[in-house]
């Protein structure tokens, strides 16, 4: 009476993607990330693929930015409760604002990061996401 049990699970296992177990199942690692006027730190951010991580974005600075990786966002897979918090691939951060999102990069690559806020980018606010 237990084998269909146990085969039931096995199959509904199966079924499900590794990174989403991954991302329900790990406790996820924090990375923080402190946005100020005007860069990224760090500027270089490595993650591993199919590893759960908690993003804690930090905005040091009185004025707003953003976390802007939309193809890195696109290649994860974010925590339900956090998807409404990437609009357009990127996180909003007011003035001190800190805002924690929990994902799980699901493809290997190299991503740009960047702030949208009109000229931070050009001023040297700026990065990478590397996913192993």
């Amino acid at each position: 009476m237990h084998k269909p049990i146990a085969a039931l699970a096995v199959l509904l296992t199966a079924s499900v993607p590794m990174g989403s177990l991954v991302a329900q199942g790990a406790q996820p690692q924090l990375v923080s990330v402190e946005l100020s006027s005007f860069k990224f730190a760090p500027a270089e951010i490595p993650l591993r693929r199919g590893q759960a991580y908690r993003l804690h974005l930090v905005n040091t600075s009185g004025g707003g930015h953003d976390f802007a990786a939309a193809e890195f966002f696109a290649a994860s897979n974010i925590a339900a409760a956090d998807r409404g918090l990437i609009v357009d691939g990127k996180v909003k951060l007011a003035g001190k604002q800190s805002v924690d999102v929990v994902l799980t990069p699901e493809k290997a690559g190299t991503y740009a990061l960047r702030c949208t806020h009109f000229l931070h980018s050009g001023m040297g606010m700026n990065g990478r996401i590397t996913v192993q």
